[in-house]
């Protein structure tokens, strides 16, 4: 299944808007419910963007595949199931240490988020800076 850039949008769009109701109905101490049940839109969408990866990343695997100038590609798709496992994991803290579940320091819940960002920052230098162009 493949989905038009349309289509990626108004997913996205409709993940996005469901998540800020619901913060803003438990913000506003009108929705009484569990952190976990707030983030329930954006583990859905992250779901769903982790198994079209999978997918992506598996199809080098059948047969007929031209594994040319292919390694690139498939680096950059590590990359991001690397970047998705640590939005997951800064969301899981977040939600454990608004839900009071950890005392775990402010902090330390922040460090997979700082770990993407630089990543996310080198990947942006590497790619103005090191990639060639023709």
């Amino acid at each position: 299944m493949r989905m038009s850039l349309a289509q990626r949008v108004l997913l996205t769009w409709l993940f996005t808007l469901l998540f800020l109701i619901m913060l803003v109905l438990k913000l506003d101490e009108k929705a009484p419910w569990n952190w976990f049940l707030i983030f329930i839109p954006v583990w859905i969408f992250d779901t769903i963007l982790l198994v079209m990866l999978i997918v992506k990343m598996a199809g080098r695997c059948k047969s007929g595949f031209d594994p040319r100038n292919g390694s690139q590609n498939m680096k950059k798709k590590v990359w991001y199931l690397i970047a998705m496992l640590l939005k997951l994991a800064f969301c899981l803290a977040l939600c454990a240490k608004l839900q009071r579940f950890t005392t775990m320091k402010l902090a330390y819940v922040f460090i997979p988020l700082w770990a993407l960002l630089i990543g996310g920052m080198v990947e942006l230098g590497y790619n103005i800076f090191c990639v060639r162009r023709d």
